[in-house]
């Protein structure tokens, strides 16, 4: 489980398909942050799970299957590729964002980018299947960024980042076109398939009228 909260910006330095798969070398900065990782350990990687399978000095190797790639971005990565990295979070730590668990729910695109001088908004597409798990003011995850949902419409919304966000994420290099890795808020994807779950139940209720009881011999 993840918070969202960015910890370094690493830099891809290797990309090599395997069966299917694809493995990355990812050289992270932030010596500090990234003293103790081992392998078999969870690294958020532009907000997808990964599990490191290898490691040396300043860097870490994971190993993306079929199904990460078919639902995210990783497989575009190439050699210099910019990544937001984040360790898995403690029970001790402080939940600065919100309850991240690194399994992307689509790519989407970038629409448009606006300056508001203090900050920028920048609004993203969505296919509107995944509408029931998206709420304003509500928490979503951009690339492994925890940040609030500003304006909701029909098929897109827009987020507000502040300056030290857009400066230390990978964040500030998206323009209009780019694709990104959403995983909308865990607790939104629970309510809405409970509510799923009731409407059914309720729907099927409905049909027990006394005509349906006498067809099943009662």
């Amino acid at each position: 489980m993840f918070t969202g909260i960015i910890k370094d910006v690493g830099r891809v330095s290797g990309a090599s398909r395997q069966n299917g798969g694809l493995r990355l070398r990812v050289q992270y900065g932030n010596a500090e942050e990234f003293s103790n990782l081992s392998v078999d350990e969870s690294v958020s990687i532009n907000g997808a799970c990964q599990t490191v399978v290898s490691l040396g000095d300043g860097w870490l190797e994971v190993q993306s299957v079929e199904e990460t790639l078919k639902k995210t971005t990783l497989g575009s990565l190439r050699h210099g590729s910019l990544v937001n990295l984040e360790r898995a979070v403690r029970p001790i730590d402080r939940l600065g964002g919100h309850f991240v668990l690194g399994h992307v729910d689509c790519a989407a695109s970038v629409d448009e980018i606006r300056d508001l001088g203090s900050s920028r908004e920048i609004w993203i597409s969505f296919s509107e299947r995944f509408s029931p798990f998206i709420v304003s003011a509500g928490s979503i995850t951009i690339d492994g960024i925890s940040l609030t949902v500003a304006v909701l419409e029909r098929s897109r919304f827009a987020v507000a980042v502040i300056p030290y966000t857009f400066a230390h994420t990978t964040i500030n290099a998206l323009k209009p076109g780019s694709f990104v890795n959403l995983e909308f808020d865990i607790l939104g994807k629970y309510v809405a398939r409970q509510l799923g779950t009731v409407a059914r139940s309720l729907e099927a209720d409905s049909l027990m009228d006394e005509a349906w009881l006498r067809e099943q011999g009662f």
